[in-house]
């Protein structure tokens, strides 16, 4: 599938980017109606729109509503933070700094303020972000070009530069190349293969080894469990609905009740309903029976 190439300028001062969600503007707002897909992009006021990084889950900085039971959680901040500060980093900010009390995740400045780049994207997701790759400075092609993405273009990315850190988990949807899901697996691997120490989600992740769930702080504290942030989410949303019972007994009854997760396993044709097929739970563990890199979810 081509992707969309949109010149313009990420700014991060007044947001709150994590480490695969970032605040973009086209150099003419005209162009997010050139964005393929049948849901269109939600600008803001300015022109501006949130990208939420294609091929890539970084642990969860913010994540819920502040009227749930549990409000915003996160998760192991240290990493979550590192992975935030190396998009960031990858697109050509120097310096950022969050000191609003009230809002810690809340970026107050930067240098410089605005830097330019680009995105190549495929569409928008149910919430009106933009899903793209991003990159700085120069660009594969002109912009409003419609571009096969090669894995020359791929490694330009700061999608593809956040894998081969090991900050981030592949994670992928039906609609992005397979090429593209092939190279992002490789650098995973590589990046799993030989962690580097307090600095990489590899050597501390249990997603598919098991995570002992004692209660939602043994997702959050700051030597909580490390795993995909897609099982983070449904494990906060489950936890949410018995705040005082931690008990795992009814989460993948709950997987297959709520849940519309629909996927396939790399390679296999048959379509799942539901995150239930590939997790086991045993007693107060966790576990996924597949590893991100083998699943690929179905586009909604």
């Amino acid at each position: 599938m081509p992707m969309l190439l949109i010149r313009g300028t990420f700014r991060a001062k007044g947001f709150e980017p994590d480490g695969d969600t970032v605040n973009f503007t086209p150099d003419d707002v005209a162009d997010w109606k050139l964005v393929p897909g049948a849901r269109p992009v939600v600008p803001r006021a300015f022109g501006n729109a949130a990208i939420r990084l294609e091929g890539i889950d970084a642990l969860e900085t913010h994540y819920g509503l502040d009227d749930s039971p549990s409000g915003v959680q996160h998760q192991p901040l240290a990493l979550a933070h590192q992975a935030a500060d190396a998009l960031l980093t990858a697109l050509g900010f120097t310096a950022v700094v969050r000191d609003d009390p009230e809002r810690p995740e809340k970026v107050t400045s930067t240098t410089p303020e605005v830097v330019h780049g680009y995105i190549l994207t495929r569409g928008a997701d149910v919430f009106g972000r933009c899903v793209a790759l991003v990159g700085k400075d120069s660009q594969p092609a002109f912009n409003g070009s419609l571009l096969q993405v090669d894995e020359r273009a791929l490694k330009n990315t700061a999608n593809y530069q956040l894998v081969k850190a090991g900050l981030v988990y592949p994670t992928y949807y039906s609609e992005f190349p397979e090429l593209l899901r092939a190279s992002l697996t490789a650098a995973a691997a590589a990046a799993a293969a030989a962690p580097e120490p307090g600095k990489s989600v590899w050597e501390k992740d249990t997603t598919t080894t098991g995570t002992k769930v004692t209660g939602l702080r043994s997702l959050t504290a700051d030597d909580g469990a490390v795993i995909l942030p897609k099982l983070f989410r449904r494990l906060k949303d489950y936890l949410d609905l018995n705040p005082s019972d931690p008990s795992l007994s009814c989460f993948r009854a709950y997987l297959a009740g709520a849940s519309d997760d629909q996927f396939y396993l790399q390679g296999k044709p048959e379509v799942f309903s539901g995150m239930h097929h590939v997790v086991e739970v045993t007693g107060d563990t966790v576990r996924m029976t597949h590893g991100p890199e083998e699943i690929v979810f179905v586009e909604k």
